[in-house]
């Protein structure tokens, strides 16, 4: 067991460690604009680096004045899709859409739609594609089960404030238990 995972943190140090996380998005993202553009308002850090799988994830830096001698990466990350229509295009493409979700399994993993009305598209079948939207749902449904991930529908505005306080309490409760 390296020295990090023994560590237990004063609140005081948990509180300076979470203001130094920082969120890293995936070099292939694109039009995350919205998101760069609330962490950019609201002084929060972020990065852009490959990600072998998803599009969001996040570390603690190093910081040997408290014996984080290294940096720290959360092992869990977000996949983003910019809508239902999109969604339905990856599920489409089964092979490469449950190859993302093999690698994205190994990690807490976390399927974000920006659509606030993203379930209600489906179940009704208001998106671009002749997919059944019984089929759709029980693709959706099944890869969730099989694959051990959640799916989440929220308007695009929120976006980067979801992704933020996603990670950020991941990291606090690791923290909290001097688990890192």
């Amino acid at each position: 067991m390296n020295l990090a995972a023994q560590m237990k943190f004063s609140d005081a140090e948990i509180k300076q460690l979470e203001k130094s996380l920082i969120i890293i998005y995936d070099t292939r993202e694109k039009e995350n604009k919205h998101v760069t553009d609330y962490f950019d308002k609201r002084k929060i850090r972020y990065e852009k680096q490959t990600m072998k799988t998803g599009d969001y994830s996040a570390y603690l830096p190093k910081n040997p004045e408290l014996g984080i001698m290294r940096d720290i990466y959360l092992n869990a990350v977000i996949e983003r899709k910019n809508s239902v229509n999109e969604l339905v295009q990856s599920i489409k493409n089964r092979t490469t859409f449950e190859n993302e979700l093999i690698r994205g399994s190994k990690n807490p993993f976390l399927l974000l739609v920006e659509d606030g009305d993203g379930y209600k598209r489906i179940l009704t079948g208001k998106y671009v594609s002749d997919y059944n939207q019984k089929a759709l749902l029980g693709s959706l449904k099944s890869f969730e089960a099989r694959y051990n991930f959640t799916t989440v529908f929220l308007d695009s505005k929120l976006t980067g404030n979801y992704i933020y306080f996603h990670f950020l309490y991941r990291a606090k409760e690791l923290l909290k238990g001097g688990v890192i």
